[in-house]
């Protein structure tokens, strides 16, 4: 499998940009882990990964979506990113993940990525905006790989994400080609929920991306937040564990990258957000734990350097310290209660447009997330996919320090919300353990 995957990688994608992966993301990325360690050891933070959501905007209306889509176009300028990036940069990083709303309506977007060259990016896109010319651009490049979603057939595609012309299945595996045909090294995601599992999480559609030319793919799990939380679309454990066996699987069947963001090499549950692995930009420039944790005290368009708000900021250490004290998997989801308490105690402002953050986590019901510690965990078989987590991708001493044994774990099955509708708009929910 890795034999026909280095052909793949050889054969399939432009020399040069295969280089860049190696030298911006590889050789520079394990020196960014590196320095995380070390200034994890003398009490210094400072994220190795930051994913900047650069706009708001999007052509699309998907389900579950957190963004503020419709709201006033709001993006982060150009200069203002360009001197995030170069703080971060001076801080060891060399990765970086760009997201929306749509990445690619942001008019600047391709100028930023050509400034900063001794870097790499990955752009997570519906690929309707790229064109033929677009991808031309993005091989010239070099340090870009699109990571594109696909979240079903044609009838699922135009049913979860409510183009506004329809088509939008078609018009993304477009995008696709587009990337293929300059040979583009090219991602596929899926955010896996009820409508999609049966037809995407299959060898055959693994397959399909394989003969394609697509090099790597990410399966993540729908998450039920937002305004428009769809929770009926959310998996059961059960299917996530599904999802977990499956993806393990592949890795040892399959010449195709895929990619996990939420267990170790152990098959343990974590959150990249409480181990200080990656934290969140917004489109207005405010700092956040993670997309879907929308409350934030601190910005990027402060006068204080990003190493001085990292290090100073006590909401999101309270944040880490909250969520890798209560659970491996995701707080939100989980403990919703924990989040209002958080944002309440740290008086943090509503970093959405529509300010109905508060809101939302309160109506939220409790629910199980990728941390299932009534069932035995399933390891990586992969001898490069262990080798990489152990090294790069782990708790990094958080759960040892915080987590006490499984002990702070409250069951979501087990939590129940008490209070009247009027109660629930106002102040957060209590919980209370069943029985």
């Amino acid at each position: 499998m890795y034999l026909r995957l280095a052909k793949r990688l050889l054969w399939e994608t432009d020399k040069r940009l295969l280089w860049k992966l190696f030298w911006n993301m590889g050789v520079k990325g394990i020196r960014s882990v590196v320095k995380h360690k070390s200034r994890l050891k003398r009490g210094d933070f400072f994220p190795p990964y930051l994913y900047i959501s650069i706009i708001n905007s999007c052509n699309l209306r998907c389900q579950g979506c957190w963004v503020d889509v419709a709201h006033k176009q709001q993006k982060i300028e150009v200069d203002a990113l360009d001197k995030m990036i170069t703080e971060a940069k001076q801080m060891g990083n060399s990765f970086f993940g760009l997201l929306g709303g749509e990445p690619f309506m942001h008019k600047e977007l391709l100028d930023l990525i050509g400034r900063h060259r001794d870097v790499y990016f990955q752009v997570f896109t519906n690929g309707h905006f790229i064109t033929d010319e677009v991808a031309k651009e993005l091989r010239r490049l070099g340090n870009v790989t699109p990571l594109i979603s696909v979240e079903g057939n044609e009838l699922i595609s135009d049913e979860r994400r409510r183009g506004m012309k329809g088509n939008v299945y078609n018009e993304t595996m477009q995008g696709i080609q587009n990337c293929l045909d300059n040979k583009v090294l090219t991602g596929v995601c899926t955010s896996l929920c009820q409508t999609n599992i049966d037809d995407l999480l299959q060898e055959k559609w693994v397959d399909q991306l394989v003969s394609m030319g697509v090099m790597y793919c990410w399966f993540h799990i729908f998450r039920p937040v937002g305004p428009d939380a769809n929770p009926d679309l959310a998996l059961t454990p059960e299917q996530q564990r599904k999802a977990r066996q499956f993806v393990v699987d592949m890795r040892c069947k399959k010449p195709i990258i895929m990619i996990d963001a939420y267990y170790d090499a152990d098959g343990q549950a974590l959150c990249p957000a409480a181990t200080g692995f990656t934290h969140h930009i917004s489109p207005w420039g405010d700092i956040e734990p993670c997309p879907i944790v929308q409350f934030a005290k601190e910005s990027i368009h402060e006068d204080r350097s990003l190493r001085e708000t990292f290090n100073e900021s006590e909401f999101l250490r309270d944040f880490r310290r909250t969520a890798a004290s209560h659970t491996r998997g995701c707080v939100v989801l989980e403990r919703p209660d924990l989040i209002a308490d958080l944002a309440n105690r740290h008086d943090a402002r509503d970093s959405t447009a529509r300010g109905t953050s508060m809101a939302e986590v309160q109506a939220m019901t409790p629910r199980r997330s990728q941390y299932h510690p009534d069932m035995d965990p399933i390891p990586e078989k992969s001898w490069a996919y262990r080798f990489a987590k152990k090294f790069a991708f782990h708790e990094y001493g958080v759960y040892e320090e915080n987590f006490q044994g499984g002990r702070d774990w409250i069951d979501p099955d087990q939590v129940d919300v008490s209070g009247s509708a009027d109660q629930k708009e106002s102040v957060p929910p209590t919980y209370q353990i069943r029985g």
